[in-house]
Formats: structure tokens, C-alpha cells, sequence
């Protein structure tokens, strides 16, 4: 790897993490870097799930103002987290490349057709359960769980937008403010990412330059992102998502 390779590597690591805090697909920023500078797709994939750990944990440090009440909840929904994230590792090495390749867009779609109607939604909602005498909905239910687990499954195979339909499922089936979820989302994303990384460090080929690289870039980036990600409003924050994610989209279907 050259000079300015390593460059780019860091800095696709410090974009990376940022974007992953605020939104998620930071992994489409560092993938394509990664092969740019001839690694092979299941190198390059493994090198960036050891070394968007370090952004991943950054990021959910930077949000723990909003992790404040949420420890029951992280608790149930990061034991899915753990076991999606395995299994899904396990399937990166086991699988053939096109086995998720069709699917993956389908995911992303309609993650971001869920973020965007999510307010219409939870407003028929809150207000039928306002009529009703119900209460908000505060507690992992099943749906929730298995769908995050699910979600985790993918993360730990690929991890592009894996944060994107994390907000997307908690929107839907949790009242709580969007910053909130997206606080519980880094923790998920953290969570997912670190199983799938001792997993590889034991049975899978990586570069360590590009890990380090991207380490380093990412834990910057995190903070970054943190920092950002915290003023921005609901409104503007979900508009973000559905942007990124969107051009997220795009890549997938044109790779």
C-alpha cells in the first residue's frame, strides 16, 4: 500500500465513522477504498469490520447523554445483536459473494421506505392508542427483537446500512424520540461489528494496515459524528438518513 493509498484509507475511515454515528453505510465509503488498493472483496469486507470497531464504539460514547434510561432495553435487544452478528459472520465465509447480493437492496428499500413514513405512522398510532387509554410503546417486543436480530444477521455479513434499518424498525415499533433510537442504533451497530471482528480474527485473512487505518479514522470520526449528529433536529436527521441511504441504494444496485 503506497502513501497516499494509506491516506485515503484513513481518511475513508474518518468519513466512515462519522456517517455511521449520524446516519449508517459508512461501510460504503471504506469498501470500495479498500478494493481500490487491491485487497480481494472478502479481505477488504473483513479488514473494514475489524477496523470500524474502534468508530462504532466512539460513536455510541458519544451519544451516551441519550443512552440515559435505555439499559434494559440494550440489554434484550444487544443479546440479538451478539447472536445476529455471529451468525452473520459465520455466513460471510461460508456463503458465496451473490447469495446476499440480491436481497441486500431489497433490505435497504424498504428500511428506507419505513424511515420515511415512520412519523405518519406512529402518529395514526399514538393517536388511536390515545383514544384508546393504551400507553407508548416502550418495550422490546417480540417483533422488535426478532427484526433487530435479523437486521444483525445482515450486519455481520456486509454491515452497509445495517444502522439505517435499525432506525427504521425501532421507529416503527418504539415512541421514543428519533436521537434516542439512533443512540441505541450505535450501540447495536458497535455491538455487531465487534462480535463479527473476533470472529475473524480467529478463522478469516486481513490486511492489518487497512485495520489500523481504518481504526484510527473511524474512533476520529465517531466523535465527529457524535458531535454533529446531537444538534441536529428530527426533521433534518431523517432526512439525512433517507439521503444517505438512498445513495446507498444506488451503489448496491449499480455494484
Amino acid at each position: 500500500m503506497t502513501w497516499w493509498e494509506m491516506v485515503a484509507v484513513c481518511a475513508a475511515g474518518v468519513g466512515a465513522g462519522a456517517i455511521n454515528t449520524v446516519v449508517g453505510s459508512g461501510s460504503l465509503i471504506t469498501f470500495p477504498v479498500l478494493l481500490a488498493t487491491g485487497l480481494p472483496p472478502v479481505t477488504a469486507t473483513v479488514s473494514n469490520a475489524l477496523g470500524v470497531v474502534p468508530g462504532s464504539v466512539s460513536g455510541a460514547i458519544g451519544y451516551r447523554a441519550e443512552l440515559a434510561g435505555q439499559g434494559r432495553r440494550i440489554l434484550k435487544l444487544g443479546a440479538g445483536a451478539v447472536c445476529g452478528g455471529l451468525a452473520g459472520a459465520t455466513l460471510l465465509l461460508t456463503l458465496p459473494a451473490a447469495a446476499f447480493e440480491r436481497i441486500v437492496p431489497i433490505l435497504v428499500g424498504l428500511a428506507l421506505v419505513l424511515v420515511a413514513v415512520q412519523p405518519l405512522i406512529a402518529g395514526r398510532l399514538r393517536r388511536r392508542r390515545e383514544r384508546s387509554g393504551g400507553r407508548p410503546r416502550a418495550d422490546v417486543g417480540p417483533l422488535l427483537f426478532c427484526g433487530l436480530t435479523l437486521a444483525s444477521v445482515y450486519g455481520g455479513y456486509f454491515s452497509a446500512a445495517q444502522g439505517i434499518i435499525y432506525v427504521a424498525l425501532m421507529g416503527l415499533l418504539l415512541d421514543e424520540p428519533l436521537q434516542r433510537l439512533n443512540a441505541v442504533k450505535n450501540v447495536l451497530v458497535a455491538l455487531v461489528n465487534a462480535v463479527a471482528a473476533l470472529f475473524f480474527l480467529f478463522v478469516a485473512e486481513f490486511d492489518w494496515t487497512a485495520v489500523l487505518l481504518v481504526a484510527a479514522g473511524s474512533a476520529l470520526g465517531g466523535q465527529l459524528g457524535a458531535r454533529a449528529g446531537r444538534r441536529l433536529s428530527p426533521r433534518v436527521l431523517r432526512s439525512l438518513v433517507l439521503a444517505v441511504g438512498t445513495l446507498a441504494l444506488g451503489q448496491l444496485v449499480i455494484r
